[in-house]
């Protein structure tokens, strides 16, 4: 009993100290790589979204919730909303990050994780069928649409179909890797899991398209994981 807990405690540990590592890495790629604070910003985005591929390997469902729970905290406190501007300054690197997009976008990253690991842990596939496409498929549209979109549409907020394309083609192909690292731990038919997953990302899309900046970090994984279960895919 007590080494099963250890080793939760310790792949808890190690999620929090890559976690850090993405965070201070993304701080500092603009000046490594000379890239863009948004480029930055959505390195940290898609590298955070791997995390539901260690889902599996906890043995009780409480763990990977402890995982992203804390973080909603953290990334509160390094909003321009914390009420503690010397916390703020500790967190310098990601209150930068956060500062360059939506203020709460982080805030919903880690509130949107925490909820759909609290209730489907226990099917880390269902977890990847909302966080994949907000991680590498929102990113994919935020870095496409604003290189290459010249085909602009605006519901909410302004889009492009080119940032959509891209937002589709990443979440997608993210997300049908991802079930083959899955079907290696689950018992579940890969060809059952397609048609689910195309309507997820496909979904997603849409929302995203549809989603004020920001707001979608809580709309795409939300959608996308109520369809991934609508058609099938959480069984």
């Amino acid at each position: 009993m007590f080494d099963e807990i250890l080793v939760n405690v310790l792949l808890v540990l190690l999620c929090y100290v890559y976690i850090v590592i993405v965070i201070f890495v993304s701080g500092k790629l603009d000046q490594l790589l000379h890239i863009s604070r948004k480029a930055s910003r959505k390195f940290l985005h898609a590298m955070i979204g791997n995390l539901p591929f260690v889902i599996p390997f906890f043995t009780s469902n409480i763990y990977p919730v402890l995982v992203a729970a804390p973080f909603i905290v953290v990334t509160f406190l390094a909003s321009p909303y914390t009420p503690f501007r010397s916390v703020s300054k500790m967190v310098k690197g990601l209150s930068e990050i956060s500062e360059e997009g939506h203020p709460l976008g982080l805030v919903f990253y880690a509130t949107s994780y925490t909820v759909l690991a609290l209730f489907f842990a226990s099917k880390p596939y269902v977890v990847a069928a909302g966080i994949l496409p907000m991680a590498y498929g929102d990113s994919a549209a935020s870095l496409v649409g604003e290189r290459f979109g010249r085909r602009r549409y605006k519901v909410v907020a302004v889009k492009s179909l080119e940032g959509s394309a891209a937002m589709f083609l990443a979440s997608f192909s993210s997300f049908t890797l991802s079930l083959f690292f899955f079907f290696t731990l689950y018992p579940f038919s890969i060809f059952g899991k397609i048609l689910p997953a195309l309507a997820a990302c496909v979904v997603g899309t849409l929302v995203e398209g549809l989603s004020p900046m920001g707001f979608d970090n809580l709309t795409v994984p939300a959608f996308s994981v109520l369809t991934f279960l609508l058609f099938g895919g959480g069984f």
